[in-house]
């Protein structure tokens, strides 16, 4: 047990450190060609923060474990709503514009739902692949262009977070060592849990749900409280269903548009889940348009029940 949690651990780290340097010297080099601040941010950072969960999920379903693929996108987008935005809320009450409440969140609601309809038949082909591929590009483009209207402080926050630039040999340096980090993290991360789920007698699709989904959205909770640490809602709650929107339109999408990936593993607790959390977090962000330390308290409360039904064995699919 001790090697494949070391291996697991180990990946993690070099996945952590390894989207870190990617997203440093890809902001870098975007400032270097004249990408305003705002743009960066939609694009470039929120791609970045997601790139753990695809470099994961396309390594497992290319290594034959599609559950621990699949698990990993589905387990990813609970612990981003319910975890991530839980705690970010107990930091600091989060107050969030309309865009995200009226578009973000109905959006994130709408392709929780594709996805369990696309997964019904037990398999996402090249042509769900495709599809949710092109959705995602056209949800980035949408963001872009309906942001250059933003106020003011909400443009200032997207500047105020990104990495200053630094010199092109750095930026290559960094983007390299960061794309190597992230595909030999994936490997050692997917080994390891494989071997963990193989020594526990626990399915593959659990470990992605947990341990997995939990270390590829590393960079998404820091990214997320960091931001309400600095009374950046808008930045923190756009994180999190952003990159939740991104998991399942991007990194699902190209995942399954390069290998068509079995859904047979998630059961209906999962499905229900995914779509469920996304529901409730629309009301929750209508109240007055802030997510406060209550609502944050039950939505980290929320996390633990789902991880406590999972662990223990929840309701068959």
């Amino acid at each position: 047990m001790v090697v494949p949690l070391s291996k697991t651990i180990g990946g993690l780290l070099l996945l952590t450190v390894g989207a870190e340097l990617l997203v440093q010297g890809a902001v870098s080099l975007a400032r270097r060609v004249g990408l305003s601040p705002l743009v960066i941010g939609l694009t470039v950072v929120s791609i970045g923060t997601s790139l753990p969960e695809l470099v994961v999920s396309l390594d497992a379903v290319l290594k034959g474990s599609a559950a621990i693929g699949v698990g990993n996108i589905v387990g990813s987008n609970i612990t981003n709503i319910t975890l991530i935005l839980g705690l970010s809320a107990l930091v600091q009450p989060m107050r969030v514009e309309a865009q995200v409440v009226r578009f973000d969140v109905p959006i994130l609601v709408a392709v929780s739902g594709l996805f369990v309809v696309l997964a019904h038949d037990g398999e996402l082909g090249r042509l769900d692949g495709g599809l949710l591929a092109v959705g995602a590009v056209a949800y980035l483009a949408y963001n872009v262009w309906a942001a250059q209207d933003s106020p003011a402080a909400i443009q200032d926050e997207f500047s105020e977070g990104l990495p200053t630039q630094h010199a092109l040999v750095l930026d290559l340096g960094f983007f390299v060592l960061g794309l190597g980090g992230l595909v030999g993290g994936a490997d050692l991360l997917v080994e390891g849990a494989v071997r963990i789920a193989e020594a526990l007698a626990v399915p593959q699709v659990v470990i992605g749900l947990t341990v997995v989904a939990v270390g590829t959205s590393l960079p998404e909770l820091a990214t997320s409280m960091l931001a309400a640490y600095r009374n950046e809602g808008d930045l923190a709650v756009g994180n999190a269903v952003g990159s939740s929107v991104l998991n399942i339109l991007g990194i699902l999408g190209l995942t399954a548009f390069i290998r068509p990936v079995s859904t047979t593993s998630l059961s209906v607790l999962e499905l229900w889940a995914l779509v469920g959390v996304a529901v409730l977090v629309l009301p929750l962000l209508r109240t007055h348009f802030t997510l406060g330390r209550a609502e944050g308290a039950s939505l980290f409360a929320l996390y633990l029940g789902y991880l406590a039904v999972l662990l223990l064995g929840g309701p068959p699919g």
